[in-house]
């Protein structure tokens, strides 16, 4: 699905997201500190707490990425499938797969459900793809 906008070039259509209350706020706090040091993913992160429908904390997610969430993707350009833990920057570790909200790959994947696609810019501004296989949320 694609949407057209005034001069005539399409865009792929954003992929409706869903986040809860609390991670909807402590993002947006999370984006608004972030702006001087990452302009880029952190104005990424802002428009997609922005653009998410927001529910009550104990809203039942289980096939949505949340914060903690241990996520399946498919990188749709290379067809490479990773398995991460989507962290807050303070938790991420590479070595242990966990990545941080505040990287362009990690601020795509918040609020995606399962067969969900988005396209996010790569710090080289490379346009790339994923897809979300699987989502568990963790305990």
């Amino acid at each position: 699905m694609t949407r057209t906008i005034q001069n005539d070039f399409t865009t792929p259509a954003l992929p409706p997201i869903v986040i809860t209350a609390s991670e909807a706020h402590r993002l947006s706090a999370l984006a608004d500190s972030s702006m001087a040091v990452f302009p880029r993913v952190a104005q990424f992160l802002a428009r997609e707490t922005d653009r998410a429908r927001v529910v009550a904390d104990d809203s039942e997610l289980p096939d949505v990425v949340r914060m903690g969430s241990r996520v399946r993707y498919r990188d749709d350009e290379t067809g490479d499938v990773r398995e991460v833990v989507l962290v807050y920057p303070h938790e991420a570790d590479i070595a242990l797969r966990r990545i941080s909200v505040l990287t362009p790959v990690g601020a795509a994947l918040i609020g995606l459900s399962v067969g969900q696609t988005i396209d996010f810019q790569t710090p080289s501004h490379q346009t790339r793809a994923v897809t979300i296989l699987a989502v568990k949320q963790q305990s």
